[in-house]
């Protein structure tokens, strides 16, 4: 028997639900998915689909242990009372969100569940609901034990992969939070990961400044931080070069020179990434005791019911969680 996953269905009032009927409604399960969020979302999106009922709802959570393939729902009882508004940003949104991640890390760290896709929520609405963490990233990193400082954000598509040394701090903020030993985690973890998918090229990290700082004319933080832990990865052994210019990089990396970018920042990384991959890419946190995988986009709002929202990503995320649940 296969291992199971969880799926946490994220702000109900976003395209969570919608990605998750359209799919598992035509898609048969090869083990048990848990399903964790308020019906209410599922069954809006059903009868506006068309779609008969695919899931089963389980009472209690650790009924998933030894299920039958299939795919399962289970509502937390603090979220039985939850009014959908579909389209909008609430806080209410934000409180299934958090308390549907609650409920998968309890089942995750317990054992009893194995691998975790997240769809989408969305951070402001998240934090307004009393869940102080700017992300699922950093939620998933606290909740689990690990801690922020050894997970790192990864984004990849067919044809550039993207790791992240810091997240969603302020603009302001950036340069205070990359440190050498920040670089050489998020560098060790990105070159486990490339190697489990079978690649073999180099790993490329970005300079922080324009022009990867031009030799201490444009900042010094390639010269005092980046470039001396590159020197220290190459000396444990991972193949790993740069600082580069950031506006450079991901062309030659896309073109298959690299198996990965590590990038200074979120934009500095994810807009070329997106402008690649908008539809394709998965979202992984690397560092966690478990495969947790994502889309790559957000809510979607405005969108959220049209069925013109792309499964690819979604559809992407979840063969990438089901690889890497096998894989441990």
């Amino acid at each position: 028997m296969k291992k199971n996953i969880c799926i946490t269905l994220g702000d109900p009032n976003g395209l969570g639900p919608e990605l998750v009927c359209r799919l598992f409604s035509e898609r048969k399960a090869d083990r048990a998915f848990l399903m964790i969020g308020p019906e209410n979302g599922l069954k809006y999106h059903m009868e506006k689909l068309g779609l008969n009922k695919f899931y089963t709802v389980l009472n209690d959570p650790q009924e998933i242990i030894g299920a039958e393939a299939g795919y399962y729902l289970y509502c937390p009882e603090v979220l039985d009372s939850f009014k959908l508004k579909v389209g909008s940003a609430e806080s209410e949104g934000g409180r299934c969100a958090g308390e549907s991640l609650e409920a998968a890390m309890t089942l995750l760290n317990s054992g009893i569940v194995f691998g975790l896709v997240t769809c989408p929520l969305n951070k402001a609405m998240l934090q307004l609901a009393g869940f102080d963490f700017p992300g699922h990233t950093e939620f998933l990193a606290t909740r689990s034990g690990v801690g922020r400082e050894n997970v790192c954000m990864h984004l990849g598509g067919p044809r550039l992969k993207v790791s992240l040394v810091t997240t969603h701090p302020r603009f302001i903020d950036i340069p205070k939070s990359i440190t050498r030993e920040r670089i050489l985690r998020c560098i060790e973890l990105t070159d486990t990961l490339v190697k489990s998918l079978g690649l073999d090229k180099p790993i490329a990290v970005c300079g922080l400044n324009p022009h990867a700082g031009e030799s201490g004319r444009i900042g010094h933080e390639e010269i005092e931080i980046i470039e001396p832990a590159i020197t220290e990865a190459v000396e444990k052994g991972y193949k790993v070069e740069g600082p580069f210019p950031g506006d450079t990089i991901f062309h030659f990396a896309a073109d298959g020179r690299f198996s990965a970018v590590l990038a200074m920042y979120h934009d500095q990384g994810l807009a070329p990434l997106k402008l690649l991959h908008f539809s394709e890419a998965v979202n992984i946190t690397l560092g966690l005791p478990f495969p947790r995988t994502s889309p790559d986009h957000g809510t979607g709002y405005d969108i959220t019911g049209t069925g013109k929202a792309s499964l690819k990503s979604f559809k992407a995320a979840l063969e990438s969680a089901e690889l890497m649940v096998d894989a441990q």
